[in-house]
């Protein structure tokens, strides 16, 4: 039977304070067994800690400390835009999962891994990247728009579309690695005796779909995923 029968998976925009109220209501409302979030333990960590990177300890980490410090800008120069940090509604999960006391899992694949297969990008989508990434910090204000998960799904098939490789490695590549986690949340739930687990995985509105798809396909069993991510609470 499909897995979707125990997640329900939110997708949200990062830099989305709607984004933000809709993690904390559906969390509450649904009473789930156990909350997952798109984050590995570095970013986990580095975000409790509001962590943030320079440019001068970007360049000591080279290639990869550049780029991770690259996506951060980007990240922020959203958040302005919309209105909110980014990884405000995984702290509202976080904060939600607490006040419920049901554990919270990290479901993501690990950044070193990520910025490693970023780095392994063909030289056309790297000076793309490279160019799209200086265009957001002109001083243009965009405003706000009327349709913002509209926008954000147009904006993930534009991207598909300029970027094959990195779109297959941020996006196709996680969902594969996360739908893993949650199958084996799920199966890890059932042999602590909970008949029927509900897990809410709070995830971006690009993974939303992908992930779905993939926990509609798999076949129920008991699996446990090497990627498995204890949970952190």
């Amino acid at each position: 039977m499909s897995y979707l029968r125990y997640v329900k998976l939110i997708g949200t925009m990062h830099v989305s304070p709607k984004s933000r109220e809709e993690v904390i209501r559906t969390i509450l409302d649904e009473r789930p067994h156990a909350v997952a979030i798109e984050l590995d333990r570095a970013r986990f960590l580095a975000m409790n800690e509001n962590r943030k990177m320079t440019l001068e300890e970007a360049l000591r980490f080279g290639r990869k400390g550049l780029i991770n410090y690259a996506l951060a800008k980007v990240e922020e120069k959203l958040g302005e835009e919309f209105g909110m940090k980014p990884g405000e509604e995984m702290k509202a999960a976080i904060s939600a999962a607490q006040a419920l006391g049901v554990p919270l899992y990290l479901i993501d694949e690990d950044i070193n891994v990520i910025l490693s297969k970023i780095a392994a990008a063909p030289g056309r989508e790297k000076l793309l990247m490279a160019l799209e990434a200086l265009g957001i910090f002109l001083p243009v204000r965009l405003g706000e728009p009327s349709d913002p998960m509209a926008e954000y799904r147009v904006m993930m098939v534009g991207f598909k579309r300029r970027y094959p490789y990195l779109y297959r490695v941020l996006v196709e590549e996680r969902n594969e690695v996360m739908a893993r986690n949650l199958v084996s949340i799920v199966e890890n739930l059932k042999l602590r005796g909970v008949k029927r687990p509900k897990v809410i995985a709070v995830v971006g509105l690009g993974h939303k779909p992908g992930i779905e798809h993939l926990l509609d396909r798999a076949k129920e069993r008991r699996f446990l995923s090497p990627y498995w991510t204890a949970g952190v609470m």
